[in-house]
């Protein structure tokens, strides 16, 4: 019996304050529920993108060096006469040489090992 009470209790009608609040958070609710479905497709749209995009991104880069399958390459750096090297580095199809020069400057040269001749020309005051 004592349920019976509590179901007739929770049918009076609402405050109209209170149901103004209650029709205030409904529709925040809608609108928080709207914007997080929209949030998800905008997600699920990156993401697709990134991944039918990624193919033609891998496209082998210009300087990259292929390996003949015939005889090994051979290449002279031109590098001026005295030039003393002190360090030589290899990477992204290029050999750098940091060394000094015959004045004693020092100096960076860059060889593009996919043209075969000298990319840059760097010399340090």
């Amino acid at each position: 019996m004592a349920h019976d009470r509590n179901d007739a209790e929770d049918e009076k009608p609402l405050d109209p304050a209170l149901d103004i609040v209650r029709r205030k958070m409904l529709r925040l609710q809608i609108i928080s529920a709207v914007i997080m479905i929209v949030s998800l497709f905008a997600v699920f749209g990156a993401i697709i993108y990134k991944i039918s995009s990624r193919d033609e991104a891998k496209a082998p880069s210009a300087h990259a060096l292929a390996v003949p399958s015939g005889a090994p390459l051979e290449f002279v750096a031109p590098l001026p006469d005295g030039f003393k090297v002190l360090q030589v580095s290899y990477g992204d199809g290029s050999v750098t040489f940091f060394g000094t020069r015959a004045d004693g400057r020092q100096a960076v040269y860059i060889f593009d090992l996919a043209t075969g001749r000298m990319a840059a020309t760097v010399t340090i005051p």
